[in-house]
């Protein structure tokens, strides 16, 4: 095999790299939607914790906190508010946020769900 030969296939490579690239990248980029937020990274799961925080403060509606929390995973609310306050402490959140994850984790450790209790 000649020089020649080899530059033309490293050229060829190199050219179709780029254009793949190009296409993935620029052209036809991958865009995520209606993503379930059980995927979402920690600072996204925690930021969906805020959220539901602040919802709860408004609305003081423990079973709707639970539901909305539910869709992080199949861990306690109170375990996922924990993470997420252990993360908010450690990432420099604002005291006001942090008081209203401690206070939906206060909430969420005491939550009784409502059902038929037989006696």
């Amino acid at each position: 095999m000649s020089s020649t030969n080899i530059i033309k296939i490293i050229l060829a490579l190199v050219l179709g790299i780029a254009l793949g690239l190009a296409y993935g990248w620029v052209i036809d980029p991958v865009e995520y939607t209606d993503v379930p937020p059980n995927i979402l990274r920690e600072d996204y799961r925690v930021d969906y914790v805020l959220m539901v925080a602040e919802a709860y403060q408004n609305d003081l509606d423990d079973e709707t906190a639970v539901r909305r929390l539910a869709v992080l995973g199949s861990e306690s609310p109170a375990a996922i508010t924990t993470s997420a306050l252990e993360y908010a402490n450690h990432n420099s959140f604002t005291g006001d946020e942090i008081q209203i994850l401690q206070q939906l984790l206060t909430a969420m450790q005491t939550y009784q769900p409502q059902g038929n209790s037989n006696p």
